[in-house]
């Protein structure tokens, strides 16, 4: 008689996908991040030109169209779209990683991996942004109910700042945007950089971004904390300081995909 031998079922190996990195490491990033803005500094200081002038021009189309009451929900959307801007400073570090000289022209028309999918995963991202600056809307309705806003960037600051109502609606605002702040960071930290390297489908960048940066979080964090301090510096200069930290910022976070979202 035979007897027929049953294989117990193969488990798929786990992928770690923690790399063990301090949270020190993040100071690392912003290193090698200036060290890439010092080498062909002028494509770099261009690039953080053309942000500042984007930055501006929204700004003023904000306060043009008479949406100013916007503009601090604005501000902090542009975080939300920052890694998709920052393209051209990714593949900067590409070229000068593999020993190649960049050029403002590549920079700006960069040939990715995935660029289809950079596309669609930018175009989520504004959806994103939008659905915050939507959400702050509804915050202001639920506190102030149809008082409108007066034109103004004083009696603005004034009702948010010097009123009982005004702080505890910044306190509300100020969790629902960190918890819409944290989801674009997870889904974007890595995605972009990625589809900028291999080929890729949006989704599949995104669910890995997310998972890299929930295994790496002290370090992830560090490094939410180093952007989030020189953005709020970019706005203590009027925005001028995107000049310098915007593509120092870009160049680091290509060191930091580098570093953590290496093949599996």
């Amino acid at each position: 008689m035979s007897t027929v031998a049953h294989e117990a079922p193969v488990k798929p190996a786990r992928v770690d996908l923690d790399r063990g990195l301090p949270a020190s490491e993040a100071l690392t990033w912003l290193r090698k991040g200036w060290r890439d803005f010092t080498m062909q500094p002028g494509v770099s200081l261009v690039y953080g030109l053309l942000v500042f002038a984007v930055s501006l021009a929204t700004i003023w189309g904000l306060f043009a169209l008479d949406f100013d009451y916007i503009l601090f929900p604005a501000l902090a959307g542009f975080m939300v779209v920052g890694p998709v801007l920052a393209i051209g400073l990714y593949e900067k570090s590409r070229r000068l990683a593999e020993g190649r000289r960049a050029s403002l022209i590549a920079m700006i028309f960069v040939k990715a991996a995935s660029t289809g999918q950079i596309l669609f995963t930018g175009a989520l991202l504004m959806m994103l942004m939008l659905v915050w600056m939507r959400a702050a809307v509804i915050i202001y309705a639920l506190f102030f109910g149809w008082q409108p806003f007066v034109p103004g960037l004083g009696p603005i600051a004034a009702m948010l700042f010097a009123t009982p109502l005004g702080l505890a609606m910044l306190v509300v605002g100020s969790l629902v945007g960190a918890l819409f702040a944290a989801f674009s960071f997870a889904i974007s930290a890595f995605s972009i950089p990625m589809l900028l390297d291999r080929r890729v489908d949006a989704f599949t960048a995104m669910g890995k971004s997310m998972a890299l940066v929930w295994n790496n979080l002290p370090v992830m964090l560090a490094w939410g904390a180093v952007v989030l301090a020189l953005f709020l510096a970019s706005l203590a200069t009027g925005l001028l300081g995107l000049l310098i930290t915007f593509p120092v910022l870009g160049h680091g976070t290509w060191h930091a995909y580098k570093a953590i979202a290496q093949e599996e």
